[in-house]
C-alpha cells in the first residue's frame, strides 16, 4: 500500500539514493556501458594523449553542487570534460613511465565488484575468499611457502610501506608497538636505482632519511654487493643497527634487476630481512623464458608486486607477501569490541584482513584479478610480458640501425631509453633538444614515451606494459621521432 505525502514538509519525507525510475536508470547504464566498451575498442584510432583545452580547468571550478543534476545530465558532462582527456595508458602506443593498459574484463570486474560493495576487511563472506585464492596463486607462482601470509593494496608503494613497517617491527630488537623508535638508528639499504617510495616508507615510518643507505649501482645498474657488504660492516661498527635489505626486481628507470641470490645470502648471513621491490619485475616469474631473471626473488622475507602494471589489471591493485605470516599480523593486528568475532553469523572471519595492514576499510579489488586469471590463463599473461620484452628488442634494434639516435642504457627487459643526436651539439644543448623532442612527440599523439636522466643526460624512455602494443607501432615510433628531430634540429641552425 503506498501512503501520499501530501502535506508532509519536504524535509521530512524518508528518501533514498535508489533512481526515481529503474528502467531510464538502466537505459543510462546501458548507454554508459556502451560508450566504455566502445572507448576500450577504438584505442587505436584516437590520439594517444589529448592536452586540455583551454578553459577546461577552469571549468572545474565552480562551487559544490547543492541540488542535483541528474545522473544523464552528469553523465553527459563526464563524456565531454573527463573522458577524452585522461593520461593515454589504455592506447596501444602509451609508454609513459610504467603504467599497466587496463583490459575490458578488469573494467567489468570493477563494476561487479563497486555493484557488491563489499568490505574486505574479514568476515564471513565469499569475496574475502576470491582475495585469499588470488594471494595464495600469487604464493605458488612466486615460490612462496603455503604458509606465507599477503594480500591486496592499492599498489607497490603501500605494499613497500607495508613491508617495511614489518621488517622494521621484527628486527628492531625490542617491541617498537609499546615503545615507539628508541635506541640505536636503524638502517636500511637499498641501491641508488631503487624507486622512491622506499624513501618515503622510511620517512613515514618515523625512521628518517639517515636511516636509508643508498648503496652505488654497478654498471649494470645492480646494487653493488661488495659496497653493501662494507657499509653494513660500516655501521654495526658504528653502534647502528642494520635491520633490512631492499633487492629491485626492475629498477623504474632502465629495468635492471639486482643480484637477488646474493642479496639474499648477504641478509641471511647478517641476519636482516630482505624485502624485494618487484613491482613490476616479480611478474617474470610468469614467463617459463625469463624466470631465472628474478631468481632469488622466492628467498625474499616481503615481496611487493603490482597486477595493474604489466599485468595490465585496471588500476589500483598491487600486492604483498610476507613470509612469517605471525610477525606481519603482529605489526599491524589490533583488537576492538566492535571487531569481536562470535561463533556462528557474519563475523566469524574467514581471514582477517585488517591484522595484515593499515587499512581496515578495504575494497573488493582482487575480483578483476580473479575473473581475469580464470578466463585467460596465467599462461597468456606470460606471454603477454614476453611480446614486450621482444618489442623492447625490436626497437633498440631499430636505434642502433639509425645513426641519428643513441642508445642511453642496456636493454635487458621492457624498457629502452635512447636519444636524438647530432654531432655538432655538446650535451647540454641535446637535453634541450630531446626536451623538445619529447613534448612534440607527446603533443602529437602519435606516442606517449616519457623521460629520465643518465648520467645527466636527458633521454626518451619507452616502458612497454601494454597488451595492445604491436612491433608495427616500434617502426612508427622511430619513424616519427626522426622526422621531429631532424625539424628542430634544422629550425635551430636557421
Amino acid at each position: 500500500m503506498s501512503h501520499s505525502t501530501a502535506g508532509i514538509p519536504e524535509d521530512s519525507i524518508e528518501i533514498d539514493l535508489d533512481p526515481k525510475n529503474w528502467e531510464e536508470f538502466r537505459q543510462l547504464g546501458e548507454r554508459m556501458l556502451a560508450d566504455m566498451l566502445e572507448y576500450q575498442a577504438s584505442q587505436r584510432e584516437r590520439p594517444t594523449w589529448t592536452a586540455l583545452p583551454e578553459g577546461l580547468r577552469e571549468s572545474f571550478l565552480g562551487p559544490v553542487p547543492h541540488h542535483g543534476e541528474g545522473a544523464a545530465r552528469a553523465y553527459e558532462d563526464f563524456r565531454r570534460r573527463v573522458l577524452p582527456y585522461a593520461t593515454g595508458n589504455a592506447h596501444p602506443r602509451y609508454w609513459g613511465w610504467v603504467r599497466g593498459s587496463g583490459t575490458p574484463l578488469g573494467m567489468l570486474a570493477d563494476m561487479l565488484a563497486a555493484g557488491m560493495n563489499s568490505n574486505l576487511t574479514g568476515q564471513s563472506q565469499a569475496p574475502v575468499l576470491v582475495e585469499k585464492q588470488v594471494v595464495d596463486w600469487f604464493k605458488d607462482l612466486f615460490g612462496f611457502p603455503g604458509g606465507a601470509s599477503g594480500l591486496l593494496l592499492t599498489g607497490g608503494s603501500v605494499a613497500n610501506l607495508n613491508a617495511l613497517a614489518v621488517a622494521r617491527n621484527a628486527k628492531a630488537g625490542y617491541d617498537i608497538r609499546e615503545e615507539g623508535l628508541q635506541g640505536p638508528r636503524l638502517r636500511i639499504y637499498a641501491s641508488t636505482a631503487a624507486h622512491t617510495s622506499i624513501r618515503r616508507a622510511v620517512e613515514i615510518l618515523g625512521l628518517g632519511r639517515r636511516s636509508l643507505c643508498l648503496v652505488p649501482t654497478n654498471d649494470k645498474q645492480q646494487m653493488d654487493p661488495v659496497q653493501l657488504q662494507a657499509m653494513i660492516k660500516s655501521d654495526q661498527g658504528q653502534g647502528m643497527r642494520p635491520i633490512c635489505v631492499v633487492g629491485t626486481a626492475g629498477t623504474t628507470d632502465v629495468g635492471a634487476i639486482d643480484d637477488l641470490q646474493l642479496l639474499a645470502e648477504i641478509s641471511s648471513r647478517h641476519g636482516l630481512w630482505f624485502h624485494v621491490d618487484g613491482a613490476f619485475g616479480a611478474l617474470l616469474a610468469l614467463s617459463p623464458k625469463h624466470r631465472q631473471l628474478v631468481a632469488g626473488m622466492e628467498r625474499a622475507d616481503s615481496l611487493a608486486f603490482d597486477l595493474h602494471k604489466w599485468m595490465c589489471l585496471p588500476y589500483e591493485i598491487g600486492g604483498l607477501l610476507v613470509r612469517s605470516e605471525v610477525e606481519h599480523r603482529e605489526t599491524f593486528a589490533l583488537s576492538a569490541p566492535y571487531l569481536e568475532a562470535i561463533e556462528g553469523g557474519a563475523a566469524v572471519d574467514e581471514v582477517a584482513y585488517r591484522d595484515y595492514g593499515i587499512q581496515l576499510s578495504r575494497g573488493f579489488r582482487a575480483l578483476k584479478a580473479w575473473l581475469s586469471i580464470k578466463a585467460e590463463g596465467i599462461d597468456k599473461f606470460a606471454r603477454i610480458i614476453e611480446q614486450n620484452i621482444t618489442q623492447a628488442s625490436r626497437l633498440e634494434a631499430l636505434i642502433r640501425a639509425e645513426p641519428e639516435l643513441e642508445v642511453m642504457a642496456p636493454v635487458g627487459l621492457n624498457i629502452v631509453c635512447f636519444r636524438f643526436r647530432a654531432k655538432n651539439l655538446q650535451d647540454a644543448d641535446l637535453n634541450e633538444l630531446n626536451k623538445d623532442l619529447l613534448v612534440k612527440i607527446q603533443e602529437s599523439g602519435v606516442a606517449l614515451p616519457s623521460s629520465t636522466r643518465l648520467a645527466g643526460q636527458f633521454c626518451l624512455r619507452v616502458a612497454i606494459t601494454n597488451h595492445r602494443t604491436r612491433l608495427s607501432d616500434m617502426d612508427r615510433l622511430v619513424t616519427e621521432v626522426l622526422r621531429v628531430g631532424r625539424y628542430l634540429l634544422a629550425r635551430s641552425c636557421l
